[in-house]
Formats: C-alpha cells, structure tokens, sequence
C-alpha cells in the first residue's frame, strides 16, 4: 500500500503534502528534521492520510492536492 498524507506544522500551521509507504516512519523522518524540505518548520502533526494500492495512483492523488484546484478540495473536504 502506497499512502498520501497532509501534515500541519505546529510552528506556523501551513500544510505539507506527500506520500510514502510507512507513514509512521515518513512522520518520524519530518519530526526530526530528516525530510530536507520541511526541517525548518517542524513538528508536525498528521492531519489526513489515504491508502492508495499502487504507487502510480498516490503519486497522482499527490500531485493534484498539491495544484490549486486540489489545495481547494484538500481545504475544504479533508480537512
């Protein structure tokens, strides 16, 4: 299983998409300043995750929420 997640910082509350196959693991790895992108606004909370049965279909789901469109549904539908 492939997983898509939405994490919150708690420093200044802005959103964090992605995706992973170990989402504990992948929330560690934010959490302790592994994940390069997202170390400065550490930590996070999981907010929202889904399970997808193929990589390709996460990525894609992935992708979307983090277009505007998909922001928009994410925002109002997810969280």
């Amino acid at each position: 299983m492939y997983f898509v997640y939405i994490l919150r910082s708690q420093k200044d509350k802005s959103l964090y998409v992605g995706s992973t196959e170990n989402i504990k693991l992948r929330l560690a790895e934010h959490n302790n300043g592994k994940a390069k992108y997202s170390s400065s606004k550490r930590p996070y909370v999981l907010k929202w995750f889904c399970a997808f049965p193929n990589k390709t279909m996460a990525l894609k789901f992935e992708k979307y929420l983090k277009q505007g469109s998909g922001f928009a549904f994410a925002r109002k539908h997810l969280l």
